[in-house]
């Protein structure tokens, strides 16, 4: 008699638990309507279709659209990582794009904009699809989302080239950049594999061919446990005792201080030593009737009004002006109409009408400002062009006005011109030689190098110490990110040239500086809670699945395999809940 009453508990308990997985589905459907909606435009209950447990979840056609989200998602996300890590360089970016369309526009901020939304849309679609797939549902991508992605695919992979093309040399700073970012990335990249290993375990649980089951699982771990062991491989400068971090590297100001006034003026010096520059660079060419002044560009279009006093000269080489021309130009309205850095909004009234006013500074006047303060002074030296009066005696006459002209003294001067080299030691010994040739020590010392002047993308933490170990140091060029100067300051370089003095002159300390034993830490908590996770989650998938093949025995239950598929129609919910209803009442008869 106990056994026969029973049988009929369990039955209804079984049922029961039927009734409320059911119920829970329906419940659901909302949301998976929502995502379905966003995918594929399929917003009503009955455009659902459930894949068959343990079968293909779409169709070939939907399956290579899924693939085609996947490899945009990455191409897009490389694209993104590039020209994020490259904003350094922005500027540079822009008045490229100055010469060549004589006109200025902030392309490289509309290019991030532009690599955020592609990257931020094919995410959402591709995070769409993951969870339509862990509700058992089929793929449908609407046309307008498959021409989307092909449109960005291809925008990700042309943008991508070109770059490559004109700007190659940013893939080095992309390298650069894993150097302070990898520990990082290391940490999302574990936390994204652990996040997939939902979806990941479910369909392994459910899945038919046994074979695929396991290829799928052995994939995945090897993925996980290569990822786990990427450390061991990794190297960054900034991990490191803070007892072996050396001093911060000195800041030259690169053109004075161009985000707070226009480049290469009297006031944009005095900018860069009030916000703590410890020397000064600029370029230097010499007019026509034999005065040295400060221009970077080979005409004066950019960072003059040439085009309003001299409009026929608009293309002419500034050495071709003689100084009385040149005085009659203003050097720094330009700063204001086309805000290079975003920053002129930032001036006082007083600053703004200063800056309105600035015009073609001398070199004298730049030697006399780095004199009055004690402060080193590097410049590159452009030798005029052919016809020019000065073209055979550009070095001579710039050696004149140092010694002769000017208050500065020669100790405080990095000489760079290569030409001639012997000539200027010989006329002024006292000059610090200085080269961009990264040639083998012996050969720096033979010529009496005292230091180097490099591009920051030809950055090493080993070469900069040979070097340094023979009392050569070391300059990079142009640093103002932070990351950078970060990167700058733990590879033990002397000094860098920038743009950001105010910025850079702020850091306390490295950013991305950790220990030795605290990176370990990180790392080792980072992969044994990633590793406690995934178990749980496939430990927990195999339960349910194994729990809902075993929990009811009825003809509501499609077998299929090791899996069971309930119905979520009501049709099917309403007689659970009539027929638990009338078990219920069944005592009182």
């Amino acid at each position: 008699m106990g056994a026969t009453q029973t049988e009929p508990t369990l039955k209804l308990g079984k049922l029961e638990m039927a009734r409320q997985r059911l119920l829970q589905r329906f419940e659901h459907q909302p949301f998976v309507s929502c995502l379905a909606g966003l995918y594929g435009c399929q917003w009503r209950r009955n455009q659902l279709t459930h894949a068959q447990p343990g079968h293909c979840c779409c169709s070939k056609l939907e399956c290579g659209s899924f693939a085609l989200i996947v490899l945009t998602f990455c191409l897009s996300l490389v694209f993104l990582y590039f020209w994020s890590e490259a904003q350094n360089d922005y500027n540079d970016f822009d008045w490229f794009n100055f010469g060549n369309l004589g006109f200025w526009f902030p392309w490289s901020i509309v290019l991030l904009i532009l690599a955020v939304f592609l990257f931020t849309y094919v995410a959402v679609l591709l995070l769409l699809a993951v969870c339509l797939l862990s509700e058992g549902q089929k793929l449908y991508l609407h046309r307008c989302h498959k021409i989307g992605i092909s449109v960005t695919l291809i925008l990700s992979i042309v943008a991508s080239s070109v770059l490559t093309d004109l700007w190659s040399k940013e893939w080095k700073t992309v390298l650069l950049s894993f150097q302070v970012t990898a520990p990082y990335l290391h940490i999302g990249g574990v936390v994204l594999m652990t996040l997939l290993s939902w979806p990941i375990a479910m369909h392994v649980f459910r899945i038919n061919i046994r074979v695929r089951g396991m290829a799928i699982t052995v994939l995945y771990i090897t993925v996980l446990v290569t990822l786990f062991l990427v450390p061991l491989g990794m190297y960054s400068p900034c991990i490191k005792e803070r007892s072996s971090l050396g001093s911060a590297p000195a800041l030259i100001g690169h053109r004075g201080a161009p985000m707070l006034a226009p480049e290469n003026t009297f006031m944009s010096f005095e900018k860069a030593l009030v916000a703590g520059a410890d020397g000064l660079e600029t370029d230097v060419t010499i007019s026509y009737d034999g005065v040295p002044f400060l221009m970077h560009d080979k005409n004066l279009r950019r960072t003059t009004n040439v085009k309003d006093v001299f409009p026929n000269w608009t293309h002419t080489s500034p050495a071709m002006f003689t100084w009385r021309e040149l005085q009659s130009l203003n050097a720094g309205s330009w700063f204001f109409s086309q805000d290079p850095f975003g920053t002129a909004s930032s001036l006082s009234p007083d600053e703004h009408l200063q800056a309105q006013n600035q015009s073609v500074c001398t070199l004298r006047d730049f030697l006399d400002l780095a004199a009055q303060h004690g402060k080193l002074v590097i410049f590159d030296l452009y030798r005029p062009p052919r016809g020019h009066p000065y073209r055979d005696a550009w070095i001579s006459r710039t050696l004149d006005v140092i010694k002769n002209e000017s208050s500065i003294h020669s100790s405080q001067v990095l000489w760079l011109p290569p030409e001639l080299r012997e000539f200027v030691q010989e006329i002024d010994p006292e000059l610090q030689q200085t080269t961009a040739d990264l040639a083998p020590v012996e050969d720096l010392q033979s010529r009496h190098i005292s230091r180097l002047n490099i591009h920051y993308s030809s950055m090493s933490e080993k070469e900069i110490r040979k070097y340094s170990a023979a009392n050569i140091s070391t300059n990079l060029y142009v640093i103002s990110e932070p990351w950078l100067y970060s990167l700058a300051w733990c590879t033990g370089a002397d000094s860098v040239a920038t743009n950001a003095v105010h910025i850079l002159k702020n850091l306390q300390r490295p950013l991305f500086l950790m220990t030795p034993d605290e990176y370990r830490l990180m790392w080792t908590l980072t992969d044994i809670t990633s590793l406690i996770l995934v178990v749980i989650i496939f430990v927990f998938h195999w339960w349910r699945e194994r729990e809902l093949a075993l929990s009811v025995n009825s003809s509501s239950v499609i077998e299929n395999g090791s899996y069971r598929q309930f119905r979520t129609d009501m049709n099917d919910v309403w007689p659970l809940s009539n027929m638990s209803a009338d078990d219920k009442q069944e005592p009182s008869h």
